[in-house]
């Protein structure tokens, strides 16, 4: 018990500092703080901080492997804690059926393919799932991301399906690149999204590091790992 609220003090107290962090950035951008998600990565922790993220108020979580995610959205949710589900690494098609179980959207939609074992993933439910396609900024696809005109043709499948509802764009700053430069580029791209298909209004951008850079150019999303989370062990 005297673990669980130490790791609770440092996770409120990490929390309040991100949070400080986006509505600085958001006041600097003209924008509302209530604009901004905060996506807490949890990738390589244990669901037990899943649950007390949840009950500090954090409502959306993000992971990056199938293996790792499924079996912590079952612990958390035994636990009471449904926090929205945000798949954001690559997605292996293989994977797309055990995904569909867990999560609330998947952010890393980047090949046609994809798209289509999704739409056979979620056939049953009863809602669509929500799908960002991801975006290559720097056109090397070796990280995921849609290059060039795929991008047009994998939007346009997500939005003329009834199983996946098209919410916006994803994307990482590529490695080398200054932030506003990327950022900049997925706006760009977004308002030619979002000139197509009005209600893909979504921008998932910014990590612990460039979080300010990403809300400057209109993120909506934010995915938080380490300066929530503390450090990961080097090997996982």
């Amino acid at each position: 018990m005297i673990e669980t609220a130490g790791r609770q003090d440092q996770l409120a107290a990490s929390l309040a500092e991100v949070r400080e962090r986006i509505a600085r950035a958001c006041s600097s951008a003209g924008r509302p703080a209530e604009d901004v998600t905060l996506v807490a990565v949890t990738k390589t922790y244990p669901a037990s901080d899943v649950v007390l993220l949840a009950g500090l108020g954090v409502t959306d979580v993000g992971e990056n492997r199938d293996q790792e995610a499924a079996a912590k959205a079952a612990e958390a949710r035994a636990a009471g804690a449904t926090p929205r589900w945000h798949f954001i690494g690559q997605l292996q098609r293989n994977k797309a059926k055990s995904v569909a179980g867990y999560a609330d959207v998947v952010e890393s939609v980047d090949s046609l393919r994809l798209v289509s074992a999704l739409e056979r993933a979620v056939a049953d439910r009863p809602e669509p799932l929500e799908a960002l396609v991801q975006v290559s900024i720097d056109g090397d696809p070796s990280r995921g991301g849609a290059v060039g005109d795929d991008l047009w043709r994998i939007s346009d499948a997500v939005a003329a399906s009834s199983a996946l509802r098209l919410g916006g764009l994803m994307a990482v700053a590529p490695l080398g690149w200054e932030p506003d430069r990327a950022f900049e580029q997925l706006a760009a791209l977004h308002r030619r999204l979002v000139a197509a298909h009005p209600a893909a209004t979504a921008i998932s951008a910014g990590m612990s590091a460039d979080l300010e850079a990403a809300v400057r150019h209109g993120a909506t999303h934010v995915r938080i790992g380490t300066s929530l989370l503390g450090m990961r062990n080097p090997l996982r």
